[in-house]
């Protein structure tokens, strides 16, 4: 992980002169290196926001910002690590220096697919790095990103470029790992390039710009990097744009990225700096998600899912096979006929379907079945599991907070739990990430790609009004793969009743669905 830590490092930006009487309000954020020698950075624009000189010059068209644009009297220091002795010795040192503002440039690309995929009646959120009032108050900033030149230091003898790759070779469910410093500048000695691993989420817009990762990131990361490992090397794929995402009231648990080669593509048509701007080493290569499918693409390693729309709302579903859906009850939400969405690729296909069953408001399994009234093609049925291994790797796929904007999403975690009831499991729980529309989507193992259960719900305590998207509970396949088994045979929805009488120590581990708990 050196070479990860050695790539990023903290900006502070502030005023030289202020008055007396006024606090200087310096603003910090986390950057990469894109050149240890001639010391060039990037990193997010929102620090340098405040000191611009004419907030009118920011709109969409504009395209770069020169230094002329800012306050002359704006300072900018870069602090990092760095390993003496070639960055080889356990002994690690930090310097502070001072850093000429190059350009601050929009990725247009980036927000052209934020605009897409965040338009709409709901109210989202964006951690841009300050709570400072005097900043923008919409999202103008979170494409902008700035490059910096540092003189080079005596003392550090780090050599050459960071390489990176292009963002459209990025498959959902790759491992990543996010280098930021939480906090930024407060106490660089303890946070500085802390890591954090994760999955890619999402993918969206014009050679997948915009990037989603539920790797865990704390204000003051943004502009620090997001890295992939290929052939034993670490890869920048992308800047922390937003650390922390809301949804109204929901926090959805996972982190904005922009393209990194995009970033330095909008650098490069400026036409200036060009020579410190080129990458011999960047890699061009095809990089499969996950890394244990042996080549498999996400749609045959993983169970499909489905997008159900009920008309008031959506929520997710596990294809079973090219004419049943399995999903939840609250997602079907008493509807006898509703549309399921199959994303194929960039595309969605739309087909009719008709609820074959839906488990009593009674019953503890949250359960329900669709059947679809045109048959699907080339659907391979999920691989259901047999056993449980408490704290092994887990992801859940589905269409949580984001809908139909951009197909499923990809969350890891581990499996934290499996309750048992009469030594047969009853409740999974998990930590991944699971925000409102993933209900119904398919909890699998990382490892096989195995069908472990559906998700239910995420935690929401309704006392303070927050949700844990982080703790969240699936009813295991284990409960359901006899009464398909019968139902394969006989094609009877009776058999299904069965859930409708669950016994009394099943309804009580099952107790927090009811609306009048804290949960």
């Amino acid at each position: 992980m050196n070479s990860i830590e050695n790539a990023c490092c903290i900006i502070t930006v502030s005023e030289t002169s202020f008055s007396p009487s006024t606090e200087n309000k310096s603003l910090s954020c986390s950057g990469v290196f894109l050149h240890f020698q001639p010391g060039i950075v990037v990193c997010s624009g929102v620090v340098f926001s405040r000191f611009l000189n004419d907030t009118r010059s920011l709109i969409k068209e504009t395209k770069i910002l020169p230094p002329e644009c800012f306050n002359k009297n704006c300072e900018v220091f870069v602090e990092h690590v760095f390993d003496k002795e070639s960055c080889k010795t356990d002994r690690r040192d930090t310097c502070r220096r001072e850093a000429q503002l190059l350009m601050v440039v929009n990725c247009s690309e980036f927000q052209d697919a934020f605009d897409k995929i965040f338009k709409g009646p709901e109210t989202w959120g964006f951690y841009n790095g300050t709570l400072d009032t005097q900043l923008p108050e919409d999202s103008r900033f979170l494409a902008w990103f700035a490059l910096l030149k540092i003189l080079p230091s005596s003392e550090c003898t780090c050599k050459g470029t960071i390489p990176w790759i292009n963002s459209a070779t990025l498959k959902k469910a790759c491992d990543v790992i996010a280098c930021g410093s939480p906090f930024a500048g407060l106490c660089p000695d303890l946070f500085m390039n802390t890591i954090s691993k994760g999955i890619i989420s999402n993918l969206a817009g014009e050679e997948n710009a915009l990037i989603l990762t539920d790797a865990r990131c704390l204000p003051g990361t943004e502009g620090g990097g997001v890295f992939i490992s290929k052939g034993g090397r670490f890869y920048v794929l992308g800047l922390i744009v937003s650390p922390l995402c809301w949804k109204s009231d929901e926090w959805i648990g996972l982190t904005l990225v922009c393209s990194f080669h995009l970033i330095l593509r909008n650098m490069l048509k400026a036409g200036t700096f060009r020579e410190v701007l080129a990458e011999p080493q960047s890699v061009v290569c095809s990089l499969q998600a996950p890394s244990t499918a042996n080549q498999l693409s996400d749609f045959e390693f993983y169970p499909r899912v489905t997008l159900i729309d009920s008309g008031w709302f959506w929520g997710s579903g596990v294809l079973l096979n090219q004419n049943l859906v399995l999903t939840c009850r609250h997602v079907v939400d008493g509807n006898s006929e509703l549309a399921v969405k199959i994303s194929f690729g960039d595309r969605f296909h739309t087909v009719q379907g008709k609820v074959l069953y839906s488990s009593a408001p009674s019953s503890p399994y949250d359960i329900a079945f669709v059947e679809l009234h045109e048959s699907l093609l080339g659907i391979k049925p999920p691989r259901f599991t047999t056993h449980f291994e408490p704290g092994e790797d887990v992801v859940v796929v589905g269409y949580g907070a984001l809908g139909s904007r951009c197909g499923p999403s990809f969350t890891s975690g581990i499996l934290s739990r499996v309750i048992t009831h009469q030594s047969q499991p009853v409740m999974l729980q998990t930590t991944c990430a699971v925000q409102s529309g993933a209900s119904g989507g398919a909890v699998v193992r990382s490892a096989t790609g195995e069908l472990l259960g559906i998700v239910s719900s995420n935690t929401r305590d309704y006392a303070a009004k927050v949700t844990y998207p982080h703790l969240n509970f699936s009813i295991p396949v284990t409960v359901l793969e006899p009464l398909l088994r019968i139902f394969a045979k006989t094609a009877d929805t009776a058999v299904f009743k069965v859930l409708d009488h669950g016994e009394d120590d099943v309804r009580k581990i099952w107790r927090l669905q009811n609306v009048q708990s804290k949960l």
